[in-house]
Order: structure tokens, then sequence, then C-alpha cells
């Protein structure tokens, strides 16, 4: 292998592919990154066996070759090199490297002892996703996501694609968010989970890209990441994702409409004092006007009174405070930080929360974005 490569080009591609090592591997190899020479560009692909990237930057070639350099070491070289050529060259298992007065041997690996990954994905076999649109829903709902390894299936994101629509499900069994985009090109219907830290990348990287093209290989129980010249591979998680269309609640007592960012204030004030008292706010619903309260035997009391819009299913009750069937008190009680989660989540200015009793989700919506949908499940309050 011999060529010349652009010191900022190498250097942000490494800064890439250098998160996909895994160097407490048993296989030293998955330390090393494999450099990859073609006829006209330099391929740079990491693997932890789990994840991959691969990502080929434009070279010029003067001979093909592959080799497996070990990733840490030759980021920190080409990273504190100058801008401008760098020239790489190898012989046997060592590559010199060769750029700004410096001239450095690092001894790397045979590509031979590499694993095989994804370094190419073909358009006619792929779907091309919105960009914008699968972007956006990313957000949306990877903060409901799991962080409980117990359920590794509740570690991941749910896509299930049909032929007009794809949608992304994610849940750690105390909250739910579901978010609906369209795509096209699907002939049959597909359900698999993705895991959370390869979507993360996919949205990290994914905003410099014109495009994002996905490829789900069901036999290898992989999908793979399009993102221009980036590609992205994971395993998918296998095992069964929560049935979740059951819990979500087809009608509701009240409905609540107010502001985004009153409600995020009043929330973050509440949360001052709820910290001490494992989190919990109240939601009291008035007639034309919810009340947000937290208490704490350590910091004191509070209350906060937003305008809102309430909408029953019963006739217009009397009295400032409204009694909902199923809620003591007008009553229901949420975790803070979800609340707080959501209302981040919401890109318009109002928010919907729909109620029917304090032991059945609240569902929360974006009247300005119906295809996003996120469900919370109240706090049981001991009497």
């Amino acid at each position: 292998m011999d060529l010349e490569v652009l010191q900022e080009n190498l250097n942000k591609a490494l800064s890439i592919t250098s998160r996909f090592v895994s160097a407490r591997s048993q296989l030293p190899v998955l330390a090393n990154i494999l450099l990859a020479a073609g006829k006209t560009k330099l391929i740079l692909s990491a693997t932890n066996l789990e994840t991959s990237a691969s990502t080929s930057l434009g070279a010029k070639i003067v001979k093909e070759g592959e080799l497996t350099i070990p990733a840490k070491n030759f980021f920190e070289i080409v990273s504190n090199l100058s801008q401008g050529t760098i020239h790489l060259s190898s012989e046997k298992e060592s590559l010199k490297i060769t750029g700004s007065g410096f001239t450095g041997r690092i001894l790397g690996m045979n590509s031979s002892d590499f694993p095989k990954v994804p370094q190419v994905i073909k358009k006619e076999e792929s779907i091309d996703l919105s960009k914008t649109e699968f972007l956006k829903a990313l957000p949306q709902v990877s903060f409901a996501v799991s962080a409980d390894e117990a359920r590794p299936i509740l570690t991941g994101i749910l896509f299930i694609l049909s032929k007009k629509s794809m949608s992304l499900v994610a849940t750690d069994g105390f909250r739910l968010s579901k978010k609906t985009i369209p795509i096209e090109g699907l002939s049959k219907e597909i359900k698999t989970v993705i895991p959370k830290n390869i979507l993360l990348e996919v949205s990290r990287e994914g905003g410099e890209s014109e495009s994002v093209l996905l490829d789900i290989k069901g036999k290898e129980k992989q999908v793979v990441f399009g993102l221009g010249n980036l590609i992205l591979s994971s395993r998918v998680l296998e095992g069964a994702f929560p049935d979740f269309e059951k819990i979500i609640p087809k009608s509701s007592g009240v409905k609540v409409r107010t502001d985004k960012e009153e409600l995020l204030r009043a929330v973050k004030l509440a949360s001052v004092f709820a910290r001490d008292s494992a989190n919990i706010v109240k939601i009291k619903i008035m007639k034309d006007s919810i009340k947000l309260s937290a208490e704490s035997s350590q910091v004191g009391s509070q209350e906060t009174i937003i305008d809102a819009k309430i909408i029953t299913e019963g006739p217009e009750p009397l009295g400032p405070d409204l009694v909902v069937e199923g809620l003591v008190e007008g009553e229901i009680s949420f975790n803070y930080k979800f609340l707080e989660d959501f209302l981040r989540a919401v890109e318009g200015e109002e928010v919907v929360m729909e109620f029917n009793n304090a032991s059945s989700p609240g569902v929360f919506t974006d009247p300005k974005d119906p295809d996003f949908l996120h469900l919370i499940m109240p706090v049981k309050i001991q009497t």
C-alpha cells in the first residue's frame, strides 16, 4: 500500500471510526482500524463485533493494499500533524507515516484477521429515508429508551415499516414515545429493534450527509445505514418487544391544552421541591387552569397555576375545581423528569394532555405534530 491523503480528511475519518474500536476485546485486531487502499480512494473500517463504521475518502493511490493499524496511536499521530498532504506506505505488517516534517512507523496486523464489515450500501436494496424527517424523529423517541440492561429489548427502538410509513417506538416501562414518518418503496411490513447507540451515531453524523439509506438484513440480523460516504452497521436486538398498542388509551375523560413553555417553567419550579420526594409532581385540573404542586420535608412546598383549556367528556363542571372520575380531588401525579423530557422533545407552542384516571397512562401530544405520541404512567400516591 502506498498513497497520499490530506491530513484534514484523514483526521475526520479517524475521529468517526475510532469510536467503533474495541480496545478491551480478547481479539487484538478489534483495537485496530482497517486501511484499504483501492483504485481511487482509501476506506477506513472499525468494528467491535456489535457495531461497525466504514468511511471512504479521496486519495492519490500509488499502490493498492490493506493493513490494520492500532486506532489510538494512529489517530493521535494524525491529529497532531499539520494540515496538508500525508504519505502512507506499508511494508509487511507496518505502516510508515510521513508529513509535516514527521516520519514514523507503526506496527500493525494482517488484514486477513479483521472481521468482514459492510463497506458499501446498495441503493436499490435500501430505503431512502427523508433525512429531515428521520433525524427529527430520533430525538423524539430516543429519550424513552431504557437504560436497564436487564431487559435488552427495551434498550433499542422498535422500527415498524410498512408501504407508506415507518413508526419508531421506544419505552422503558414507565413511558413510551411513538413517532411516524412517511416512507416509500417497501413491499411488505418489517419489524425490527435497533440498538440506541447506533442510532445516536446516525443522528450525530447524519447532518452532514445528503441522504439517509436504510438496509435491514433479516437473515444476517443486521441493519446498515448509508450516510453518504459513511456506512454504519449494527446487530439488531432479538426478543419480543412489548405490545404497546394495548396500553394506548382509546379515549380520555379530560383533555388539557396549555402553553408548552409555561408548563415547562411550572415543571422546573416544582422540580426544586420534588427532587427530595421521589420526583413527584401533582397536577390538579381546574375549570380553566391547572395547578402543579410539589412538597418536600427538607425544602418546603410550592404550587404554580397556569392557564389551560379544559375539555371533558361530560357536562361543564361547576365551581373552580374539576372533579374528573377516577382522579382523587382532580389530581394526577407524575415523575417531573418524564414531563420535562417530553416537553423538551416538543417543537410546537402548545401541548395536549389527556387523562382517564390516576392509574392509566397520561397521553401527551403536540397539536402541530399529530404523528408524535407520548405516554407517561402516573405515580401512585400512598394515602
